[in-house]
């Protein structure tokens, strides 16, 4: 517990003075951040993020990413993000040939995901922040928080029913349940303390429970591609946390949908 607390302190001493600046250093922290995802989704699976496949996949990574006021790098290939995105699975499947089946196609479609699932998260951050400023990346982190504070600490107490033991044994419904009824309660604070509500109060608190839920099946999608592949956490350059996607997982799925809303 002591050293999850260090390494929390330092991360978040490291991550929200970068997260208020924005700009170019979160740009920057963010590419740091999905590189790192991507390289811990690529060692599951066993392949080396130093190779065609890997590079071919960082590549098409970063050029996702790249936030919208950066469009005019792009303009020298003549190509958009999408016409990029699917050149990149292209070649990656061609390569499934060139290596005579050595990298296979379930390889080549575990590296697309992977990019996708990587690269519409972060880049949705970067949305979140540029679009809506600090008070909705707060909003997203501290409904994630509570939730995960809540499903701990109302599971320990109260849980009974396990939720997918299949993939999470120690999760249950009741911690699930009580995970909502915490980022609700702090969705009602944002709104007393900022103009985060003045739409709809109601619509807020609807999307903040769908936020929640959704929330924790990124954390469910993540523990499942551990169990699957046999690790215990997706890294470890977090001490006693893991690694970035052990941090990130509910979030991944909470930016892209804070956007799909349309709540910015």
């Amino acid at each position: 517990m002591k050293q999850r607390i260090i390494t929390a302190v330092i991360a978040a001493g490291l991550f929200l003075p970068i997260v208020i600046i924005g700009g170019l250093p979160l740009t920057i922290l963010v590419y740091l951040l999905a590189s790192i995802g991507l390289y811990e989704l690529a060692k599951m699976k066993k392949i080396n993020l130093v190779s065609f496949p890997g590079i071919l996949s960082l590549f098409v990574l970063w050029v996702l990413l790249l936030p919208g006021r950066f469009d005019q790098i792009l303009d020298f290939l003549n190509m958009g993000k999408q016409e990029i995105a699917i050149l990149g699975v292209l070649l990656i499947l061609a390569y499934t040939v060139a290596s005579k089946n050595r990298f296979t196609f379930d390889d080549a479609s575990f590296m697309a995901m992977a990019v996708i699932y990587v690269g519409a998260g972060f880049y949705f951050f970067m949305e979140t922040r540029d679009l809506g400023g600090l008070v909705w990346v707060f909003y997203s982190l501290f409904i994630m928080w509570a939730t995960d504070s809540g499903a701990y600490f109302i599971g320990k107490a109260m849980g009974k029913r396990k939720l997918w033991p299949e993939i999470s044994p120690n999760k249950t419904v009741e911690g699930s349940i009580g995970g909502v009824v915490c980022a609700l309660a702090v969705a009602v604070l944002f709104v007393v303390f900022s103009d985060i509500g003045e739409g709809s109060v109601i619509k807020l608190l609807v999307i903040t429970a769908l936020l929640s839920v959704f929330g924790q099946l990124g954390d469910l999608a993540e523990s499942a591609f551990k169990r699957n592949y046999g690790v215990k956490d997706s890294g470890s350059i977090l001490p006693g946390h893991g690694g970035i996607l052990d941090r990130f997982d509910s979030l991944l799925f909470v930016w892209p949908l804070i956007h799909l809303f349309q709540l910015l």
